[in-house]
């Protein structure tokens, strides 16, 4: 009798075997309150190295980390008319406090643009205030009718950045470099996901925004996921919260602004990316433990070298972990590493050490090779490199298999219907074909150039639009 899997194939129900690697790779748990989730230390442990290395790029653009409260006054939110229509549905409202009804409701924030504004308009006062560069790592609450952990939770964790600025340009110039020099960077070069950078319609821009910039992954399964925006606010917010500054010319001018945010939707796009019929596949850059060094047996020789082998790759700044805990089976050991995705797994015995070597097994591309012990910590970097440019290249070569340029709304859904993307020039499309598509639960994802690039206005010459099913 065959082996259950233990995981759900992916081809036989990639929803379901999404659920059973959250579940069996102990990455999250479904939370007491509908739609809110329990993150487990190994699943926030790629939360915190995705904070490590998205903090590090934001700061390098210039801005600095503040804090403003989870509480936001209703009237805040009533101020912008398109922002709060946008977000009404998604609110949790407090309206009873210390066992009193409140003056005012309070809402739980959704998003910070209000309250930001609300400071902003105290701090900035003349050109030299600007830019003001602020970004903060937080939690929101955005009430989701359909959830699904890391994709969809009514509280998740992100970062959201907010800028002021004294001109148009300058704030145009600024959303587009987090979009490029922040998101992409880090999600091509240490989530090893390729990325398409675009512009999304004006259906689907931020509410308050005059522009919103995104970036799409093709999942394993060939639906979009938007895994980071950047927004153009123009000076709605600023109109709204009266932030405005004296300029040189001793003129009283409102700011131009920009929010963006990446949240812990990138965890379920690692998954959906990356991941295979025997769990996770973590890029090594990303990587909480690069490399785990299990002892077969508890021979006495085996858990020092073991140790002594962990000890090396430490010192040659390989995050690595030691696996020494033999009163549980060795094979469990194995699947549990091979389910959480960890890149390599240095797997020693009596009989490895007889020989000199260590049995090398490499999780993105598979297979197992002996090697000798004096070679591991040289030849460790190279392989992580390796795997994680294996993964990148992997990402980009289904996402080319599985996009059709097209010609017809028709064709259009068709393609994404069957579990791919597609590409139509916008002017054959519009907001009309648009319209037409949303009845089939298909949406276009973004607007690109024919060239790549990110066109400046909705119907630039030769912008296209990216189509497909959606998370």
């Amino acid at each position: 009798m065959a082996k259950a899997p233990i995981l759900t194939p992916q081809a036989d129900d990639f929803p379901r075997w999404y659920q059973d690697l959250i579940n069996k790779a102990e990455l999250a748990d479904n939370g007491p309150v509908r739609g809110t989730m329990v993150i487990r230390p190994y699943g926030y442990g790629l939360w915190e190295r995705m904070q490590q290395e998205m903090d590090a790029r934001i700061k390098d653009a210039g801005a600095s980390n503040a804090y403003f409260p989870l509480f936001i006054p209703q009237s805040y939110l009533t101020r912008e008319a398109e922002h709060v229509e946008g977000f009404a549905p998604e609110l949790a409202v407090v309206t009873h406090g210390g066992g009193k009804e409140l003056e005012e409701p309070v809402v739980v924030r959704p998003t910070s643009e209000t309250i930001i504004n609300e400071y902003f308009s105290k701090w900035v006062q003349s050109y030299r205030d600007l830019p003001l560069l602020i970004n903060q790592w937080a939690n929101v609450v955005r009430w989701e009718m359909r959830p699904r952990v890391f994709l969809r939770t009514s509280e998740f964790l992100w970062q959201e950045g907010h800028t002021a600025h004294a001109t148009y340009e300058d704030a145009r110039d600024y959303a587009a470099r987090i979009h490029r020099d922040v998101y992409y960077d880090f999600m091509v070069n240490v989530l090893g996901i390729d990325v398409v950078l675009g512009r999304k319609t004006a259906k689907e821009r931020f509410a308050g925004a005059i522009n919103t910039l995104t970036l799409e992954g093709m999942m394993g399964d060939g639906k979009a996921l938007q895994l980071g925006t950047s927004h153009e606010l123009g000076q709605n917010f600023a109109k709204a919260f009266n932030t405005s500054y004296l300029s040189k010319d001793g003129h009283q001018e409102l700011v131009w602004q920009t929010s963006w945010g990446v949240s812990t939707r990138m965890v379920g796009g690692l998954i959906m990316s990356h991941g295979d019929d025997n769990g996770l596949r973590v890029p090594p850059r990303l990587a909480p433990v690069q490399a785990v060094v299990l002892a077969i047996k508890g021979d006495d020789a085996v858990i020092a070298k073991v140790r002594e082998i962990g000890d090396q790759l430490k010192a040659a700044g390989i995050r690595v972990q030691v696996d020494d805990r033999t009163d549980t089976p060795f094979g469990r050991r194995a699947v549990d590493w091979e389910l959480k995705g960890v890149p390599v797994r240095i797997e020693v015995g009596p009989r490895d050490l007889e020989n000199g070597t260590a049995m090398l097994a490499r999780r993105i591309p598979g297979g197992k090779e002996p090697v000798r012990l004096e070679e591991l910590v040289g030849l460790l970097p190279k392989v992580l490199e390796e795997d994680q440019a294996l993964l990148l290249s992997q990402s980009r070569e289904r996402r080319e298999a599985r996009t059709t340029d097209v010609k017809t709304i028709e064709e259009a859904a068709e393609a994404a219907v069957a579990g791919g993307w597609a590409r139509i020039r916008w002017a054959d499309l519009g907001p009309e074909g648009e319209a037409k598509l949303a009845e089939q639960a298909v949406t276009v994802r973004c607007l690109v150039g024919e060239d790549g690039s990110v066109p400046e206005a909705d119907d630039a010459p030769g912008t296209i639009a990216i189509v497909a099913r959606a998370y």
